[in-house]
């Protein structure tokens, strides 16, 4: 197989699969990047077009959804009859136009979202979601599971970009909710490493309720008992202190302007889930 694209998180790819016992061979745009990679017994290619001549398996992890045309649209001819594993990150209408295109030209393709940083591929806590081809995902699991867990979707292309993006938007916010905790405390002379050791066990605990509010999103009945209301949810005090603390309330005034869009339409007995209906229907 030949890997195109040796950045971090591709240099890591190919590393796996060299020592998996893959023969793999190796292209970067700028040079030197294949070294150590040459060093553990991959072949490098001097071209984007040798690589892919090099073998019947591509795997592109390149910059973004443009520079994947930007090296692959010129080798389209090259590339018929091959099979392209893009795991490169894109948005879900672009991973099905990447799947378009990569129909029109005689390949096989199948999409990937990495749920993972470089130095985990290869452990199991590495996980990586695929949708496109069933075939090529069946043909090739064995290799792809040199990289980690892997999780199929189905045919919709899009489907595991979709499911990438959804998860990493939950990180980010969490990641912006430590951040503002962080921030609150710093005044009173709290270092982020000691708010740190408060929050890592406090949010972990709190990731438990995730499927209590899947149940009730799924049920679609808000009124069940034992949620905490929207009234209660309330975070007027909470963005009080913020500002009492001299800091940006924008991380908090997002949520709070989810909860109060639920109760001003009349549902603050209801509970804290139903804030999703603000989500899925922008004011």
């Amino acid at each position: 197989m030949s890997v195109l694209g040796l950045g971090a998180m591709g240099s890591a790819l190919a590393g796996a699969l060299v020592k998996a016992g893959y023969a793999t061979t190796v292209w970067n745009r700028s040079p030197g990047k294949a070294d150590d990679l040459v060093a553990q017994g991959a072949e490098p290619a001097a071209t984007a077009g040798d690589a892919v001549r090099a073998s019947r398996l591509v795997i592109a992890c390149l910059l973004d959804h443009a520079s994947v045309h930007e090296v692959l649209d010129p080798l389209s001819d090259e590339l018929a009859g091959r099979t392209l594993i893009n795991v490169t990150t894109t948005s879900p209408a672009q991973s099905r136009e990447l799947a378009a295109w990569a129909a029109h030209a005689g390949v096989a393709y199948l999409d990937g979202g990495i749920m993972a940083v470089p130095h985990m591929i290869g452990q199991p806590e590495s996980s990586i979601l695929y949708s496109g081809s069933a075939e090529v995902f069946n043909q090739y699991k064995p290799l792809l599971d040199a990289w980690g867990t892997t999780t199929y979707f189905g045919e919709d292309a899009g489907l595991a970009s979709l499911y990438d993006l959804a998860l990493l938007a939950g990180m980010y916010v969490m990641f912006a909710g430590f951040m503002h905790g962080a921030a609150m405390v710093a005044p009173a002379g709290v270092t982020a490493g000691e708010f740190a050791a408060m929050a890592t066990p406090w949010l972990t605990a709190m990731t438990g309720a995730f499927q209590g509010f899947a149940a009730v999103i799924d049920g679609g009945d808000y009124t069940v008992e034992g949620q905490q209301s929207l009234e209660f949810s309330d975070l007027s005090d909470l963005l009080a202190a913020s500002s009492d603390q001299g800091i940006s309330t924008e991380v908090v005034a997002m949520v709070q302007r989810l909860v109060r869009r639920q109760i001003d339409a009349g549902h603050g007995e209801e509970g804290f889930a139903r804030i999703i209906e603000s989500i899925k229907q922008p004011g």
